[in-house]
């Protein structure tokens, strides 16, 4: 049954509606990958099978009924532990969190999974409280990337993005505050949504407020649109979401990119150094969709590197998490996510409004841009996976993560959506991402024109050779 661990969602329902195989199959299949590479990667912090298993001989017997709960019944899903999984502890990577309680309810997101028949395998890792670029945390350690385990997954969603990788189940739930869902997919070779804000529900609201998105990390853009379909669904505990979506995610999927208008950016403007690798994978996607018959030009928005506003906003929020710590339990907390609360707590509410000013100017630009072009594209990020452990490559001379992330966070401050696309791999076999930005609201158009790279083989690398 390894093969079944190869297979998209997509592939997976209709496969059960064939009848080709069960949900049991696949579920033993994605548990059994689960299990024996967890030791390689640590890619979660608890593996569910008893109850993964239970719902799986629940989602055949509908199969078997002709009956399917949803879109995804039966397809095995893992969840990050920053989001709520009602039968169990979500510990958040912290120490600091305790496992008593009730924990009878579920995040927005994983009640429409729910809802729609998918199986959870179990909760993935991440660094304390999704605080950073990379996942590791004083409670579980760290994650490793599956195409070589001295390396980084990336993060805050880096357990998804190497259960995904390895074959885990198809579809993860990832958070995304200033790359969280992107940087590890990228470094993992999968692919990743960071939706408009507010179109994925988020329950509780995150202390991060309008940074924090809700993406689906999966296969391809195929499986990501699928899952969309479920996850968007309306919840009243989030304030904040967007209205019902117009339409399908999955309609027009396969439009093509024909006379879109896409902006290639491959380095802001010489702002950020990418390396030489990195370039050569990107342009080739591009060059893809340019003979697709997008209309592609080199063009770079107009910012300039907004990180510390970005800081403001991202400190304050890690400190307002922590506030309510006594001084011992603050001694658990990861070093530096302890420095930045510091930091963060240190600024004024007008500090904090003067970065709001920043990000509401940049929003405006980012706007006028997309009015001349559908879609940007960039590099995900400038450099492919470094040593594990560790916040920041060793010799960068980065003091912070945002100093090697430059393309993504400052899509959260414009609440666009973004997406990362595998398109390559550098000389040592490490995977490479294309990002593809649309304007707000322009979900569908990012899912398009990413879809169309997998179509004509411009995007995916061979899965990681691991246990």
């Amino acid at each position: 049954m390894s093969e079944l661990t190869d297979l998209t969602a997509v592939r997976l329902v209709d496969g059960y509606r064939k009848g080709e195989f069960s949900p049991v199959d696949v579920v033993r299949a994605a548990l059994r990958r689960a299990e024996e590479t967890q030791p390689l990667v640590n890619a979660f912090v608890r593996i569910e099978a008893q109850t993964a298993l239970a719902q799986a001989e629940a989602s055949a017997g509908r199969w078997r009924r002709g009956e399917p709960q949803g879109l995804v019944d039966g397809v095995p899903v893992s969840v990050k532990d920053l989001l709520l999984l009602r039968g169990g502890p979500t510990l958040r990577g912290s120490r600091t969190i305790r496992a008593e309680g009730a924990w009878d309810e579920d995040a927005p997101s994983v009640a429409r999974l729910r809802e729609h028949g998918a199986v959870f395998i179990g909760r993935t890792t991440t660094p304390e409280f999704g605080w950073k670029g990379v996942t590791d945390s004083p409670l579980s350690g760290i994650t490793r990337n599956p195409y070589d385990t001295s390396r980084t997954s990336g993060g805050s969603s880096g357990g998804s993005a190497v259960a995904v990788a390895v074959g885990a189940g198809p579809l993860s739930l990832g958070t995304d505050g200033g790359g969280s869902v992107r940087i590890p997919a990228a470094f993992c070779g999968i692919f990743a949504l960071k939706p408009t804000y507010g179109r994925v529900p988020l329950y509780p609201a995150s202390p991060f407020g309008t940074l924090s998105h809700v993406g689906p990390m999966t296969r391809n853009a195929a499986d990501a649109a699928l899952m969309m379909e479920v996850i968007t669904g309306p919840d009243p505990r989030d304030w904040s979401q967007l209205g019902a979506v117009a339409g399908s995610f999955r309609a027009g999927l396969d439009g093509g990119v024909r006379g879109l208008r896409v902006a290639y950016s491959p380095s802001l403007g010489g702002q950020v150094a990418v390396r030489p690798a990195v370039a050569a994978a990107v342009r080739r996607a591009v060059e893809s969709l340019a003979a697709q018959g997008a209309y592609v030009e080199e063009a770079d928005p107009d910012f300039s590197e907004p990180v510390e506003a970005f800081h403001t906003l991202w400190f304050s929020g890690a400190a307002r998490v922590v506030q309510h710590l006594a001084p011992d339990r603050r001694e658990l907390l990861d070093p530096g996510l302890r420095e930045i609360c510091g930091q963060g707590a240190r600024y004024s509410a007008l500090d904090y409004l003067a970065a709001v000013d920043v990000r509401m100017d940049l929003g405006r630009r980012l706007g006028r841009f997309h009015s001349a072009y559908d879609l940007l594209v960039t590099p995900t990020l400038p450099i492919t996976a470094f040593e594990a452990g560790a916040e920041v490559p060793k010799g960068s001379g980065h003091r912070r993560w945002t100093g090697w992330t430059p393309f993504t966070y400052p899509f959260n401050l414009t609440q666009q959506p973004a997406a990362t696309v595998p398109c390559g791999v550098d000389e040592e076999g490490l995977p490479i991402g294309v990002q593809i930005v649309g304007a707000r609201h322009a979900d569908t158009v990012v899912l398009r024109a990413a879809h169309a790279l997998y179509e004509a083989g411009g995007a995916g690398v061979a899965p990681p050779e691991l246990g």
